[in-house]
């Protein structure tokens, strides 16, 4: 069993915040006696921290030596009846965690708390509490539900509240700040200083929850906000987890995730529960270039969507995305040559629950020593270009190719390209690019990149048309942008008109693939004559060694609308192709249209 760090907070806080001493009935017997564990730890000094905090609260609080080696926290010897009668009181109040068990004293070996003390060897002991005119609280149904209140305690006016608040020591007071706070009713820090924000805020509960708005709670409104804070933390399931192969400890809502493996950055947890939550701990060595080198990987993987908060500087970097079925939440920094950091992911209907898991991520990420070895992958993984340590990369709905045309890197493509509700255009798949002016009747766009951009080389346009028959070569990217650089095409240009007589078309003899739709014609110099036009005419599909292209010639009016200035080419001496390739390649961008 391990302990619940934010239940246990809960766990030492509640009777505190109540103000009032435990007493259930019940008349011990010598024999069969047990025990109530409640937490173990890994070492003797947090066991006898945990064990001298539950003795202020609980009677009979004993530390041993398991067998296992590890250190347990229990409550007895008990009866077994009056230990089960005890443990449901305990769990229905909130004061113990709700993986706590009955267990017999077999696998203790020594007792280590108090010092001196021999629980092993005593007979059940009787369970009582202080105050002995406090009424026995019921026994819960084994079908019903937990209540939210505390039974047996009395309601109280507001003197009354304010007598037993003023009880309270600062944990107590912050304890229902917090609680406050998860339920948005209070947006201060937390002080334990009940001033006119907390007061504010338990005024606004009060009046949530339909009771006087006193600004004072009760003891049993006090019981009942802590209880719904309890409730909540339940539900997360909210675990300190320590990996100590990623070098990180961390807060995580185990109700919704479990520990899948380690798959080097990542150490990953899947969803459970239907809840949709994923968590990834990143961890591996390296500088502020692997930092930004992640940084750039994480936007490609289909759990970062596209719209969000983009922020890299420094020594650290945050990637936010939503969508309309996803959102997530990344940040990563470098710590002593690794970076470390997590991924959040949940859909959008966890919004509420996710404000309140992720501070708690936030405050409880402690970068350990050590970092994920890059050999931290799982035996017999398949390897693919679309996955990344087997996250899914995000793939664009549609792939096309594009060619500055001008030195501030404005690019011209294809209508195709952007046509549909693209929720991002990309140059490079890196660059966002707004549709800076479109001509559906030539099928001919320009973008402009959101960020200044230096092209290596930018188009050089024809003033006059080409020459039939000469050779020409096509810049492109087939297979949808997979070979990642530019290849060349070579053929003839066979045609100064369209199909249909278009003097703006020009017909090439040369086979393109889709993706090569947007890219730069080149005659022999070097200079564009024309832009290559998707492989259909009037709805017919285009042999496949018939390409149409606009002609370069017609379009210095269009770009002059578009506000682009185009350079007229004067070259006039030919290049071989090594060259041109060369020359295409700088020149020509794939544009990709993502949903």
């Amino acid at each position: 069993m391990r302990l619940d760090g934010f239940r246990g907070l809960f766990a030492l806080v509640l009777t505190a915040a109540l103000g009032l001493a435990l007493l259930w009935p019940g008349t011990a017997r010598a024999q069969e006696a047990v025990f109530i564990q409640i937490e173990s730890h890994a070492t003797l000094g947090e066991t006898e921290s945990r064990a001298r905090a539950y003795a202020q609260l609980l009677d009979n609080v004993n530390g041993f030596q398991a067998r296992t080696g590890l250190y347990a926290i229990a409550l007895g010897p008990y009866a077994p009846a009056d230990a089960q009668v005890l443990l449901r009181d305990l769990l229905a109040r909130g004061v113990v965690p709700a993986d706590s068990f009955l267990q017999d004293a077999l696998p203790y070996v020594a007792q280590v708390f108090p010092v001196g003390a021999t629980a092993l060897a005593q007979p059940a002991q009787p369970v009582t509490g202080t105050a002995q005119d406090a009424p026995a609280a019921a026994e819960p149904a084994a079908t019903a539900p937990v209540a939210l209140v505390a039974p047996g305690i009395p309601e109280e006016t507001p003197q009354e509240a304010r007598q037993s608040e003023a009880a309270l020591d600062r944990t107590g007071r912050e304890a229902l700040q917090i609680a406050l706070q998860w339920f948005g009713f209070y947006t201060s820090g937390i002080d334990g200083a009940f001033g006119p924000g907390t007061r504010a805020a338990m005024t606004a509960w009060q009046e949530a929850r339909g009771v006087e708005p006193t600004g004072i709670l009760t003891s049993r409104q006090r019981a009942q906000l802590l209880s719904e804070y309890q409730g909540e933390l339940a539900a997360l399931g909210m675990e300190t987890v320590r990996d100590e192969r990623a070098g990180i400890e961390i807060g995580l809502p185990m109700a919704m995730v479990r520990f899948a493996g380690h798959n080097f950055p990542f150490s990953q947890f899947e969803p459970i529960n239907d809840s949709g939550v994923q968590v990834l701990l990143i961890s591996q060595p390296g500088d502020r270039n692997t930092l930004f080198g992640l940084y750039e990987i994480m936007q490609t993987l289909e759990i970062v969507p596209l719209e969000g908060e983009r922020e890299r500087q420094g020594d650290r970097f945050l990637l936010t995305g939503q969508s309309d079925t996803l959102r997530s939440h990344t940040e990563a920094r470098l710590v002593n040559g690794a970076v470390k950091g997590f991924t959040l992911v949940w859909p959008p209907e966890r919004d509420a629950q996710m404000a309140r898991v992720l501070p708690m991520m936030q405050d409880s990420f402690t970068a350990l020593g050590g970092v994920l070895d890059p050999g931290a992958v799982p035996e017999g993984m398949d390897q693919s270009i679309d996955m990344v340590s087997g996250l899914d990369v995000r793939q664009p709905t549609r792939v096309r190719t594009g060619f500055f045309i001008d030195a501030r890197g404005a690019v011209l493509t294809t209508t195709e390209a952007v046509d549909g509700q693209c929720a991002q255009v990309l140059i490079d798949d890196a660059y966002a690019a707004d549709i800076a002016y479109r001509d559906d009747a030539l099928g001919l766009a320009v973008l402009r990149p959101r960020q200044a951009l230096a092209p290596m080389a930018f188009a050089e346009i024809a003033s006059e048309p080409g020459r039939l028959r000469a050779e020409v070569a096509v810049a492109g990217f087939p297979f949808d942008g997979a070979l990642g650089t530019a290849s060349m095409a070579f053929g003839t240009l066979a045609d100064l008109s369209g199909i249909n007589g278009e003097d703006t078309v020009q017909r090439l003899d040369l086979a393109t693939a889709d993706s090569e739709a947007g890219g730069p014609v080149f005659d022999a110099s070097g200079t564009v004559i024309g832009m290559v036009l998707p492989g259909t005419a009037e709805g017919r599909v285009l042999p496949e060694e018939v390409t149409l292209a606009l002609r370069a010639d017609r379009l210095a009016a269009v770009l002059s609308a578009a506000g682009v200035t185009p350079t007229v080419s004067a070259r006039t001496t030919s290049l071989n192709r090594e060259l041109l390739a060369r020359l295409g390649a700088d020149m020509t961008v794939t544009v990709s249209c993502w949903n």
